[in-house]
């Protein structure tokens, strides 16, 4: 007896207006569900290909009118897409996943725009290069979905945008426009700031150094990939919060510099101490699996670059009973082996060092 099919949250049509990574991955998820997604963007060739990755169908003449309305352009043309969007489509409700909210719904207001069924709001997710291409059904899966509404928002279609954010697997959380601007300025904006110039340093150092790359650094530089267009859009619509975050850092960065500088006199070495277990504390705030902060024990066990090992580094993790809260794989230049940081919990990790000696890992 098959399973019974679970009613959908969100019932078609939708309408996806720009099919880049965010919107592609929408569609991508929304169709899973079977829900009817059109597509449409400036270009006629990233709608096709959307639509060949399966994230819905080109909209054509005679369609029916889309209940909800998903702008997924870049920043600086969303204002003008939402407003476009709101006079073409009168009966939908119509959200937009820009990673600034304020600056839009500012433009709005100004150009008096009808803003009763507009909700603004942003997934917490991304990968360091855009395109439908690179877009994936679970993309939004346990992430937080910003939902922006205000006093004018009707129930029904703060309800709409709410359901969009649960049916593809996302949390949604209210905050105003001016608050999410200031947190994703903190937690998005300004790693991303610091990731790129950090990484910048690498253009003109020696081969000899940057062969001596770990993984600190690949963690610490991996967003650096992003889309540099993009983030001068990005930065320029949140200038007022990534200026103040940038200054604070230049202080703390400043403050840094003159204790090394100095490291010999009297409260340097507190300061630097202090300025890192600043850091520590910061960590340990960060949100781990299923939103916890509790940290993790790193368990490094040394591996074959070959094919199977990590499997079989898999299988055992799984016959021991030991959950793997997280994975990180580290090849060693210029040799046949790797290494695979595994995150467990603190209680589980000496018994999980015993038994998977046993078995033949070498844990380092």
């Amino acid at each position: 007896m098959s399973e019974p099919q679970v009613a959908n949250r969100v019932q078609g049509p939708v309408h996806i207006i720009g099919t880049g990574l965010l919107g592609a991955s929408i569609g991508l998820a929304l169709s899973e569900r079977s829900i009817d997604v059109t597509l449409e963007d400036a270009s006629p060739t990233a709608v096709a290909l959307a639509a060949d990755y399966g994230a819905g169908r080109p909209r054509a003449e005679g369609d029916a009118e889309p209940t909800l309305v998903i702008v997924a352009t870049p920043p600086d043309v969303t204002a003008d897409v939402v407003q476009y969007a709101l006079e073409r489509f009168t009966g939908a409700v119509v959200t937009d996943v820009a990673s600034v909210k304020y600056a839009p719904y500012a433009e709005l207001r100004r150009r008096g725009v009808d803003l009763t069924h507009y909700i603004g709001s942003h997934p917490m997710a991304g990968r360091e290069r855009g395109g439908a291409v690179m877009a994936r059904t679970d993309l939004f899966v346990a992430r937080p979905w910003v939902i922006c509404r205000d006093h004018e928002t009707p129930a029904a279609a703060l309800s709409l945008v709410e359901s969009l954010a649960l049916e593809v697997g996302a949390t949604p959380i209210e905050m105003t426009p001016e608050e999410h601007d200031a947190s994703v300025g903190l937690v998005s904006h300004l790693p991303q700031v610091v990731a790129s110039m950090l990484a910048a340093r690498l253009v003109e150092a020696p081969e000899h150094a940057v062969g001596l790359a770990g993984q600190g650094l690949r963690d610490s530089t991996r967003i650096a990939s992003s889309d540099p267009e993009l983030w001068v859009q990005i930065l320029g619509a949140n200038s007022a919060s990534i200026v103040g975050l940038l200054e604070a850092f230049q202080d703390d960065l400043a403050t840094f510099v003159q204790a090394l500088r100095d490291a010999d006199e009297p409260g340097a070495k507190r300061t630097i101490a202090n300025l890192m277990a600043s850091g520590n504390r910061g960590v340990q705030r960060i949100p781990g699996k299923h939103g916890s902060s509790a940290r993790f024990t790193t368990l490094t066990a040394l591996i074959d670059d070959t094919p199977g090992q990590l499997a079989m580094l898999l299988t055992d993790l799984g016959d021991l009973g030991i959950n793997m809260e997280d994975l990180q794989l580290e090849h060693s230049p210029g040799a046949q082996i790797g290494f695979a940081q595994i995150g467990v919990m603190p209680e589980v990790a000496p018994q999980a060092v015993i038994d998977l000696t046993e078995r033949g890992w070498r844990i380092l």
